[in-house]
């Protein structure tokens, strides 16, 4: 006679079987998907284009590359000429570690422009306890656009250097020189005052920015080389001072901040690799699943304007911070920016190729096949242009060429987290922080699982419990899951309690999960308007061409 709480263990287990079976298959495909992506010529061109960008309009001596350029080679306005980016400088160091691997430029050229650069930042640049300046002459390395000694934008740089400093480590002056300019950085001093979290930055004007980087977004790289940092490392509850919205769109269910571009979920992927890691507390979140979802949940969203823009689709898609025909904008969605107005922004989808790979490239390949050079030039796509209303943008910006290139890396040999994550400190961080590797269940456990489950009259029931599993489950969190599962229907008595519980105190104490933000269209479009007022407080001047 079976026991009480045999019918939901196996039902538990024909669920289980279902969702074991698709993680197997998501484990399996997409390697198989990259394979085939490694011999794309598409992807191949997009790559020497975007680095072309790099290589061409960076300044040999100083390594500085350009916020932006004009992809038909033409001069920019006077106040953006020779106006680099220090942000598009960490991107275009990575890129010479792309380049010098896949043979576009000699492995002596490659190590001297990376010299350069390191002895250009290590001497000669403006810093202010190793934190340097946003916007730079590209020539001299003097102040542009009055800009701020920029917290997240040297933390960006600083990626780049620990790249170059693996990539290249058997070229001794490189490893000293990166090794050098990040101890450098005085990582207590931006938290000015502040137990936790960073300013945005410092002017010798003013003195601090007022404005902190206490939202989850692009800064979990700042954090993370900050708490591994070997000369002034902060504490790893930082990390988990940072505020996370919990938002779903479309079954999609993933952490953000309300309102930010897509690229927040992408720039820190580019560099640290968060594949199959978890914290061990607070959201107990993985952060490569999470951007996933929030890039799945932005297509969804893309899909859903086609209603008002019909030129968006499944394979035309993607909106993040871009020049638009109204000037730059930091537009977002889901939630509806009010300012969308149908441009599509490449580097959206082809800043997530690593995390969605089919998807991701196949529309980049629907852009540059429907609309050929209008679009896709010399230095890869143009920043963005509107099917709908055909605006077409004359630049590429530093950054968004930049993330193309980097994702796309990542996707086809994961060589820039490899390169990336050999540094001692970002492992140490991750373990000081929580961010602890676990695998996926297996074959194994499949087998050990199911050796004697029942079948077809248990299927309906293991549907409805598959809706409830929880995503990426681990070894030990399957186990627990099981016998919360059987204390739930059978009332097992709680040994701890000398109780029973019931099944509304089982689910609080077993599987509480993080509420998901309710937020009324007067609160999204607050805290929008919030993001953007701070993000570009210092890009309006800037834009504008004052100093």
């Amino acid at each position: 006679m079976p026991q009480k709480g045999t019918k939901i263990t196996n039902g538990f287990s024909c669920a289980l079987c279902a969702s074991l079976w698709l993680i197997l298959f998501a484990l399996f495909s997409w390697p198989l998907s990259v394979i085939a992506q490694r011999q794309d010529p598409f992807l191949d061109d997009l790559q020497q284009r975007s680095f072309r960008y790099f290589w061409e309009q960076a300044d040999p001596q100083t390594g500085l590359v350009p916020d932006r350029a004009r992809m038909d080679g033409s001069s920019l306005p006077p106040s953006h000429q020779n106006v680099a980016s220090i942000a598009a400088t960490g991107f275009g160091l990575t890129a010479l570690c792309i380049a010098a691997d896949k043979g576009w430029v000699e492995q002596a050229q490659a190590r001297e422009r990376t010299r350069n650069t390191l002895r250009f930042f290590d001497a000669r640049a403006f810093q202010q306890r190793g934190w340097f300046y946003h916007w730079m002459d590209a020539k001299t390395g003097e102040r542009r656009w009055n800009s701020e000694v920029s917290s997240i934008d040297t933390a960006l740089l600083l990626a780049g250097v620990l790249t170059v400093r693996q990539c290249f480590r058997d070229d001794q002056e490189i490893t000293r020189l990166a090794g050098r300019i990040y101890r450098r950085v005085d990582f207590r001093w931006m938290l000015n005052g502040d137990p936790l979290l960073f300013s945005h930055g410092w002017k010798p004007e003013t003195g601090f920015l007022r404005p902190r980087w206490d939202t989850y977004s692009e800064d979990t790289i700042l954090y993370l080389l900050a708490i591994g940092s070997p000369a002034s490392p902060i504490s790893a509850a930082s990390w988990y001072a940072l505020w996370r919205d919990r938002y779903r769109y479309e079954g999609h269910s993933y952490f953000t901040t309300i309102g930010v571009p897509l690229f927040m979920h992408q720039y820190a992927h580019a560099w640290i690799d968060y594949r199959n890691r978890r914290e061990t507390r607070g959201d107990r979140i993985d952060y490569f699943q999470n951007s996933i979802a929030a890039t799945l949940a932005h297509r969804a969203f893309c899909i859903n304007l086609s209603h008002e823009f019909p030129a968006f689709g499944p394979d035309m898609w993607g909106i993040t911070a871009s020049d638009s025909a109204k000037g730059y904008l930091a537009w977002a969605g889901p939630p509806r920016d009010p300012d969308l107005d149908g441009t599509v922004v490449p580097s959206a989808a082809g800043g997530s190729l690593m995390f969605t790979p089919e998807l991701s490239l196949r529309a980049l390949r629907t852009m540059q096949e429907k609309y050929g050079d209008r679009i896709y030039g010399k230095y890869g796509f143009v920043d963005a242009f509107n099917p709908n209303t055909g605006w077409i943008d004359t630049d590429v910006i530093g950054i968004n060429v930049g993330i193309i290139l980097l994702s796309a890396e990542n996707m086809r040999t994961g060589n820039i987290w490899r390169w990336f994550m050999q540094n001692r400190e970002i492992p140490l961080a991750m373990q000081r922080i929580g961010l602890i590797k676990y695998k996926l269940l297996t074959g194994r456990h499949l087998n050990t699982i199911f050796a004697n489950m029942s079948t077809e009259n248990m299927k309906d029931e293991a549907r409805r419990l598959l809706d409830r599993l929880p995503d990426n489950l681990t070894w030990d969190e399957l186990m627990h899951e099981i016998s919360v599962r059987q204390a739930i229907e059978a009332g097992l008595a709680d040994s701890q309690a000398g109780r029973t519980l019931g099944v509304a105190e089982v689910r609080e104490r077993f599987r509480r999960r993080p509420p998901r933000m309710q937020l009324s269209r007067e609160e999204v479009l607050k805290r929008m308007k919030e993001f953007s007022k701070r993000k570009e407080q210092f890009l309006a001047a800037a834009r504008a061409g004052k100093s």
